[in-house]
């Protein structure tokens, strides 16, 4: 008996868990699904889809068989390769395919100005000449909304293709959508996880964004179901991280960079904001009040191996333009300086994760 014919018949051996039959019964494994190079053998199982949850102990089972009841002297551990019948969606099948680079700007906990960074980010690449957009995914706190000056904006829908699309609110060179826009303001927003998901693809796929260099995400504080939903919909090209010098505060960014670079994710972590670097009197431009503790972020990123993007200062000017809806970005200050400064380390660091890694791909799940 060849040792083709060994190796099969040892495969019959491989009960696949979910029908009770072996895998050569099934048809997961035919005699030319199987090659023989002097002792070395290689080994194509066919599965139905990518999502099979017993692909990887079918694999193992398989090398395991071979050795157990063909023969000890067979190299086949790392030989043996799942094929799926049923192909995930390409990359290019969400619903942004005319965005070139989605960004996701998170945090770990909220409270340390992740949507003022993802706001005047926004505000900064457009006044670098990018065609920009900013959805607002931080479905239970909307701030978005207050801080460019438009919550009281009408939504309208138009027809494109005979679809009913939302078109974007648009202020200061950014494309702006918020769930704020469609819920009362002064009222809390108690939607279970899976109504805040739902939402959240309609304001994803139901919309005209058009085309966009840029598309940035202010997501929910944390890690939750919201995440889970956006890196399923959305191939997101990098994530920002926005933390303060607080200890407290760097061990949930910590988390977040963590959850980016699960591998079921594997979303490139583009660099740290650290905001509330210091306090800086407006009078006072050289004074640093380090009132948050100090580099505290930089030391994160050094740590952890990541860039740190930018330091953004405390000063009065950036409250008061998050309450007025006039993002600080826009004027000549030291913050606004910080943020342009911003703007042009996350196009670099764009730049080259694009240059040294393949696009990433949306976690599709059944």
């Amino acid at each position: 008996m060849d040792k083709k014919q060994i190796v099969f018949d040892a495969l019959k051996n491989v009960r696949y868990p979910g029908t009770g039959k072996n895998i050569v019964e099934s048809g997961m494994v035919q005699p030319d699904d199987i090659k023989v190079e002097d002792n070395k053998v290689y080994i194509d199982i066919h599965f139905e889809r990518p999502t099979d949850p017993f692909v990887k102990s079918i694999v193992k089972a398989a090398e395991t068989a071979v050795t157990t009841f063909g023969s000890p002297d067979l190299e086949v551990k790392g030989n043996v390769t799942p094929h799926y019948r049923q192909q995930l969606p390409e990359s290019d099948s969400h619903p942004l395919k005319d965005v070139s680079n989605i960004i996701a700007v998170s945090s770990g906990k909220g409270g340390v100005g992740k949507s003022t960074v993802a706001a005047n980010l926004a505000v900064a690449l457009a006044a670098e000449g990018y065609k920009v957009g900013l959805l607002d995914a931080d479905i239970f706190g909307p701030s978005v909304p207050k801080m460019f000056g438009i919550e009281d904006y009408q939504l309208y829908m138009h027809k494109v293709d005979g679809r009913d699309l939302i078109i974007p609110a648009e202020r200061y060179g950014v494309k702006i959508l918020s769930i704020g826009f469609l819920v009362d303001k002064n009222s809390a927003v108690i939607w279970r996880g899976a109504m805040a998901s739902n939402a959240l693809k309609q304001l994803i796929s139901d919309v005209e964004w058009g085309e966009l260099d840029y598309f940035l995400i202010d997501m929910p504080p944390g890690t939750s179901d919201i995440h889970l939903t956006l890196v399923q919909q959305l191939p997101i090209t990098g994530a920002v991280i926005v933390s303060t010098p607080q200890e407290v505060a760097l061990a949930d960014a910590r988390k977040g960079i963590a959850m980016f670079r699960e591998p079921k994710i594997d979303v490139p972590v583009l660099g740290i904001v650290e905001n509330m670097a210091w306090f800086t009197p407006e009078r006072h431009p050289d004074e640093r009040y380090y009132i948050f503790g100090k580099e505290g972020a930089a030391n994160l990123a050094k740590e952890l191996n990541v860039p740190l993007l930018a330091e953004i200062p405390v000063t009065e000017s950036i409250c008061d333009s998050g309450d007025n809806g006039h993002p600080v970005a826009l004027d000549r200050n030291i913050t606004a300086q910080a943020f342009a400064h911003l703007a042009r380390e996350v196009i670099d660091a764009v730049d080259k994760r694009n240059s040294t890694l393949p696009p990433t791909k949306a976690v599709i799940t059944k």
